[in-house]
């Protein structure tokens, strides 16, 4: 599919602020004054920004009111309800904490419950694509909780980010090497494509002189040798690196912010590959699978 910059941004960005209001919320990481407004700040900051990106995806995006319609079939509409009632929730969590300097550990643990809810409508509404094998399976909530977590624990400073973050580093080797064999596997061809089965079918002409919409936007092909680049910056950024700075350096806002950076430097490649790798199924139809 065609990575577009915003949903990368949105998915990535998104993801971190709610993962860093969970663990704030959690109470697992309890902060007051000064702190709480930096980190309960950096955590809203990141969530609305990602959720302001994804707008920019839309072809009117005046009209993103409307996703809150259709939460009874949509996904995104679901994220959307989700990600309000979160931020909505949190705010008196943060506001105590912060002006205050008083924690509110019931109303914190569900508003981070929220907050994970809104990564997991997040996740669903690539999961649930049967068209795209790649993200039709449980590794991509997974992958998503996965990079909320660690990433969200990273921020926090808790002190087993180093662990959580190898072990996501573990899960999107994982994640790359089973989704690979995702579309091989659901046995899809021109025939299921095209639903003119059972029995063989051939392209006797191509539908299209030139490209449309859908080969632009569905039809992404990336080459063997840029992908294994990408996926070992992904690895590498995102978790391993991150985790040697801090466990190598002393505890603070230097490692911190160091880490931080080349986790969302790994973060952005392996969400850049999420999208450029994933297979639809209409690439069939062109002959491009």
């Amino acid at each position: 599919m065609h990575p577009a910059p915003s949903v990368i941004l949105f998915t990535v960005f998104s993801g971190l602020g709610f993962g860093l209001l969970a663990v704030l919320g959690s109470g697992l990481m309890p902060v007051t004054g000064w702190a709480a407004l930096v980190a309960y700040g950096a955590g809203y900051g990141l969530a609305v920004a990602g959720l302001l990106a994804s707008t920019f995806h839309l072809g009117n995006p005046q009209r993103a009111l409307r996703a809150f319609s259709q939460w009874r079939t949509s996904w995104l509409s679901r994220e959307a309800w989700a990600s309000v009632a979160a931020l909505a929730l949190m705010a008196p969590v943060a506001a105590s904490a912060a002006f205050r300097g008083v924690l509110m550990p019931a109303l914190g643990i569900a508003a981070a419950v929220l907050c994970l809810l809104t990564v997991l409508t997040t996740s669903m509404i690539y999961a649930q694509l049967r068209t795209v094998p790649r993200w039709n399976h449980w590794t991509t909530p997974a992958l998503f909780f996965g990079h909320a977590v660690a990433g969200g624990a990273l921020l926090a400073g808790l002190g087993n980010a180093p662990v959580l973050l190898l072990l996501l580093g573990l899960f999107m080797a994982l994640a790359f090497r089973v989704g690979d064999g995702r579309f091989a596997e659901r046995g899809h061809t021109l025939a299921t494509a095209t639903g003119l089965g059972p029995g063989t079918v051939r392209q006797f002409a191509p539908p299209h002189t030139g490209t449309n919409y859908l080969m632009r936007e569905m039809i992404h092909v990336v080459g063997r040798k840029h992908a294994l680049k990408l996926r070992v910056i992904a690895v590498l950024f995102g978790a391993i690196l991150p985790a040697l700075v801090l466990l190598a350096l002393p505890s603070g806002l230097v490692a911190t912010l160091l880490a931080a950076a080349l986790h969302l430097t790994g973060a952005l490649a392996g969400r850049w590959l999420f999208f450029a790798e994933a297979e639809h199924v209409v690439g069939l139809y062109y002959g491009l699978r």
